[in-house]
């Protein structure tokens, strides 16, 4: 027990005296010694007898220059076998560069290699490699810039989601991923089962005796925290979800995934307006934390997949948001002359291409539309007093379209039975549900923000499927 203790101890200093790549950019003193650690994205030789070593501790997107002398005890045996992929940590003083394309550099006294990497195996040489490679690679994906610099940006959406509601007295709550409710009435979930799939027990009919199972009824993965969000929202007032969600559409588009993250908050006494609002507040948050958090890696990829990411981002930031009812909205586009591939007609949902359309051309600026039809929308959604739309709204960004959809939740217990009956919902699988209009029942309000898409548009990815570090989809686990 000892020596263990020990140990830890002695790791957990090495720890606190290594210093991260951006630490050192950030701020740094000529003859500063430091201890960095990395892996080495190149090493070249000069004649003049030392290496120059660029090392990456996935910290930010600089590499860090090491100068290696050949007066080091290995340098002769290891440094000069070093190649892309190794680990390694340095000890040195930082100096000005004397070399372009740096202002600092290490001058090592030590370097010890941890862990080499066999150049005919290691899959990430110096050479580019496709995205579609990559997503084959995604133990080692992270490794490279474009993969690091997502991984760093989805880093402060998080946190930055996470301050949002924190600053506006929402609660964080942890829904079930498992459960026996689907959410949105698709009927495209994962089914989760301890049951022997060779040999299910079954029922006189035939039919698997579900009664047997670790649950004793049908479990899925949820597809969305609403419904058990609601139910804290109509006790303490404002929440928020933040989880994994699943859906097994059987979609190989570069906009779906079958695992992906849901930021759901849930506000009680509030109404359509007060969830517009808190919407938009939500989105220029979140870009006005990238813009200031995370522009080395946003001009990264205005440079190499998206052009004007940076201004566009910059500007929504501070960006004013349209708003039009779906009628209006239908309106403009049959009026439009365009000749969409989907005609527009009122009873149909927006496209992708419809809701480009309207924040591009039409009002050329982010919108959020709201009324939909009532038949094309969930049964959870308050009834209008029109008798033929709800109050749901989604919000409409240019290039993806909707970013955000969300509601006023039906309050009226009455309403809302008959709206499941008509859309073939039995009311007494959701009891509990309805128990919240029983009992207190209040207006209340809520949102939904596909994690993954939001980080899809603030890094300009074209495939969802590279802004998760490990993507789930149709034939891809």
């Amino acid at each position: 027990m000892n020596g263990l203790t020990k140990l830890s101890r002695s790791s957990k200093l090495v720890r606190m005296r290594r210093k991260r790549i951006k630490e050192i950019f950030a701020g740094w003193i000529a003859g500063e010694r430091v201890t960095v650690a990395g892996w080495v994205r190149t090493r070249r030789d000069s004649k003049a007898g030392f290496s120059f070593v660029e090392i990456n501790d996935g910290s930010c997107l600089a590499n860090l220059q090491v100068i290696a002398p050949q007066e080091l005890p290995n340098y002769a045996v290891e440094i000069l076998n070093l190649h892309p992929g190794a680990a390694v940590t340095v000890e040195g003083a930082l100096d000005r560069s004397e070399g372009g394309g740096q202002e600092v550099e290490l001058k090592a006294a030590a370097v010890k290699v941890l862990g080499h990497a066999d150049p005919l195996a290691y899959p990430l040489g110096k050479q580019r490699i496709n995205f579609e490679r990559l997503r084959e690679l995604p133990h080692l994906r992270a490794r490279t810039n474009s993969f690091g610099a997502v991984a760093r940006v989805r880093h402060t959406l998080a946190l930055a989601a996470h301050r949002f509601f924190d600053e506006r007295g929402f609660l964080y709550v942890h829904t079930p991923v498992i459960t026996a409710n689907d959410c949105e009435g698709a009927g495209e979930m994962f089914q989760v089962t301890t049951l022997d799939m060779k040999n299910p027990p079954r029922l006189p009919d035939g039919s698997v005796d579900y009664a047997q199972d670790f649950f004793g009824k049908r479990a899925y993965l949820t597809v969305s925290g609403q419904l058990e969000g609601e139910a804290y929202a109509c006790a303490l007032g404002d929440i928020y979800t933040f989880g994994p969600t699943f859906r097994a559409e059987n979609s190989n588009t570069r906009r779906h995934l079958a695992e992906f993250w849901m930021i759901e908050p849930e506000m009680a006494f509030a109404d359509l307006d007060d969830d517009a609002e808190l919407a938009c507040d939500f989105l220029r948050y979140l870009f006005r934390a990238v813009v200031d958090e995370r522009m080395q890696e946003i001009v990264f990829f205005e440079k190499r997949v998206n052009p004007g990411l940076a201004g566009k981002l910059s500007r929504l930031a501070v960006a004013t948001f349209e708003r039009a009812t779906y009628t209006e909205t239908m309106t403009l586009l049959e009026k439009s002359g365009q000749n969409f591939e989907f005609p527009p007609r009122w009873g149909i949902d927006l496209q992708s291409e419809h809701e480009r359309y309207l924040t591009e051309k039409v009002f050329g600026r982010p919108a959020v539309i709201t009324d939909y039809p009532a038949g094309i929308k969930a049964f959870y959604m308050r009834r209008n007093d029109d008798g033929r739309t709800v109050a749901a709204m989604d919000v409409l960004l240019a290039d993806v379209g909707e970013i955000i959809g969300g509601s006023q939740r039906e309050e009226r217990l009455d309403v809302l039975e008959g709206a499941m009956l008509a859309a073939g919902v039995d009311p007494g699988a959701y009891r509990n549900y309805l128990d919240l209009r029983r009992f207190g029942g209040a207006p209340h309000a809520g949102f939904g923000l596909g994690f993954e898409r939001m980080v899809q548009f603030c890094t300009g990815m074209n495939n969802i499927r590279d802004v998760i570090p490990y993507p789930r989809a149709p034939r891809l686990c």
